[in-house]
């Protein structure tokens, strides 16, 4: 059974920084995309960042690039996100989800497995 894990969520204040990391297990992840997303209340789940079985190619929504920077450890079959100069709008819930192994994609329907999400809440 594909089971992804999110962890590394929490209080922060405006300007600090966290690391997200998404653990997967059942099956080797390595050949496939995996993205981060998030989702504030009120809001729909958007994009925030995808990387390439590779890690060789990576995609970022416009408000988090230069900010947020994500990799992952095929190893392990973990996948990161790196979280600086943190925004109160950046407070949602994260989610990791695998990918294709064509891209990365920013739709959420190019996702098929999703984690529970871990809260990442930033106060001004």
């Amino acid at each position: 059974q594909v089971q992804l894990v999110e962890s590394g969520g929490g209080l922060v204040q405006a300007g600090g920084s966290l690391r997200l990391s998404c653990a997967a297990s059942g099956r080797s992840f390595s050949t496939y995309g995996m993205g981060w997303f998030r989702q504030a209340p009120g809001k729909e789940r958007e994009f925030v960042a995808a990387i390439r079985w590779s890690g060789g190619n990576t995609n970022y929504a416009d408000s988090v690039k230069g900010r947020f920077t994500i990799s992952r450890d095929n190893v392990k079959n973990v996948v990161y996100l790196q979280m600086n100069s943190l925004k109160p709008e950046d407070t949602a819930v994260y989610y990791c989800a695998i990918g294709p192994a064509w891209g990365t994609p920013s739709w959420t329907y190019e996702y098929k497995y999703w984690g529970q999400g871990t809260q990442v809440t930033v106060s001004s």
